[in-house]
């Protein structure tokens, strides 16, 4: 009896229903861990859209508006340049797609050193320096021994990676060359025992059941399209007439030339004793079927229906713009959280290929939210308002002085790009803390003056 109360205590049981018990038909649902191989991740990446969409739409947006470097114009036009001679926006790409699909790959960044084994020294990159970087997925990459010292920079990841060439050659590459993708994260390559320890899992994974039912869904859907209309006959004597074969010849023959009729002129010509009835399946609720499943499948791989489908948000007052505000926070995670670490050390590389050594050159990632010309306008006016109230009216009361307004207000409308070709006029005409005052900005700084002493000398 105690530990039936236990039992109780512990979880919601019912004698009766059998719930919560050892014969509760819940209890036979569990887990299991069924890795899929690499075959099969080929497969359905290569014969469905489904999966090629799950992959490719958050690698495809994270990269899609890519990042803008915050530097001088020279510096930024040098890093820009490196950027399209290394194709770095398509590798990042190329290695992002493919470590969703395997759940591994890394970019290779060649510096030209001769032993590749050892850690890669960013201070030895000159200008040009890095000459190219290659795609190379878990497939033909196998991480090595996990480094175990906490001491290590590399804790809890591999200490080499071996790359398996032509002819048998093998080469061991330091962590430190590559800048390592690593698709979803895994649980615990120990006790799941992954066999590709030191990568990620497939993004298919854990979405390729949801996939898999919604596919099979929509198959049997378009099965029942062939049958949505029977044609319906019933013949006198049939089933006692079945055992002779030259009835059955005849049968046969009979109403091939009945549907052939048919479909010449749309009569259908029967004996007498014949009846003939036309039977419609009803699959109105069968869409709403279809698109609960791809829904789920939305939901599995966090990606919006509107994205995942390319169709326009449906129902009442639906625009889709919090779900499209939620994905694109979740893009800027991916971005921040996944890319940016990971290209630490290209980006360094990068900097000084381009021969930028200005610590404080960095870049952010471009908003995925495009503004209409109206937003652009109200966004403009704003920030023209507010310069206006922090410098005042011009008589020396101002917040901040017009020149260092002038100068974030120039920064600003650069990079939102409301004004094209401000910064190469400002190159022309100058900032305007390097022009000299006009007559009437010394005649109102003067009167400013003036007004000014009356009021000092009563302090005195």
């Amino acid at each position: 009896m105690a530990n039936v109360i236990s039992l109780v205590r512990d979880s919601l049981t019912s004698l009766v229903s059998r719930m919560g018990t050892e014969r509760d038909k819940a209890a036979t649902v569990f887990y299991t861990n069924a890795v899929l191989s690499d075959e099969q991740l080929i497969s359905a990446y290569s014969t469905a859209w489904l999966p090629r969409k799950i992959v490719d739409i958050p690698a495809l947006d994270s990269c899609r508006k890519w990042r803008d470097w915050q530097a001088k114009k020279p510096q930024i036009e040098a890093i820009e340049n490196e950027e399209k001679r290394l194709n770095i926006k398509g590798k990042v790409l190329e290695a992002s797609k493919k470590a969703r699909l395997f759940g591994g790959a890394a970019l290779y960044i060649g510096a030209g050193d001769p032993d590749v084994s050892q850690p890669l020294d960013m201070e030895r990159v000159k200008k040009g320096g890095v000459r190219y970087l290659n795609v190379i997925t878990r497939r033909q990459l196998s991480a090595g021994e996990i480094d175990r010292n906490p001491e290590s920079e590399f804790y809890g990841k591999p200490k080499v990676y071996t790359l398996a060439g032509e002819n048998g050659l093998r080469l061991d590459i330091h962590p430190s060359r590559l800048v390592i993708f690593t698709g979803a994260m895994p649980a615990d390559d120990e006790i799941t025992g992954n066999p590709w320890q030191g990568w990620g899992d497939s993004i298919l994974q854990s979405t390729l059941d949801a996939i898999k039912n919604a596919d099979s869904t929509a198959a049997n859907i378009a099965s029942l399209i062939f049958e949505a209309k029977i044609d319906i006959i019933r013949v006198p004597e049939f089933m006692a007439s079945l055992d002779n074969p030259q009835y059955r010849a005849k049968l046969l023959e009979r109403y091939t030339l009945a549907n052939t009729a048919k479909g010449i002129n749309g009569t259908l010509i029967l004996d007498k004793e014949e009846e003939y009835e036309s039977k419609t399946a009803n699959l109105s609720g069968l869409p709403d079927v279809l698109m609960s499943f791809l829904q789920i499948v939305a939901g599995a791989a966090d990606i919006p229906v509107t994205r995942l489908l390319g169709q326009s948000p449906a129902g009442m007052n639906s625009t889709g713009t919090s779900d499209m505000k939620n994905y694109h926070d979740r893009i800027q995670s991916m971005q921040e959280l996944e890319l940016q670490p990971a290209m630490v050390r290209l980006d360094e590389c990068l900097k000084r290929s381009a021969d930028v050594r200005d610590p404080d050159a960095h870049y952010r990632w471009s908003p995925l939210e495009q503004m209409s010309e109206k937003e652009r306008a109200d966004i403009f006016k704003t920030t023209a308002d507010a310069a206006r109230q922090l410098v005042g009216t011009g008589t020396g009361q101002e917040i901040i002085p017009r020149e260092a307004v002038s100068d974030a207000l120039v920064n600003r409308l650069v990079e939102d790009g409301v004004l094209p070709g401000l910064d190469a006029a400002i190159e022309d005409y100058g900032k305007l803390s390097e022009q000299e005052p006009s007559e009437e900005e010394l005649a109102a700084a003067a009167a400013a003056q003036e007004a000014a002493k009356p009021s000092e000398e009563l302090q005195v």
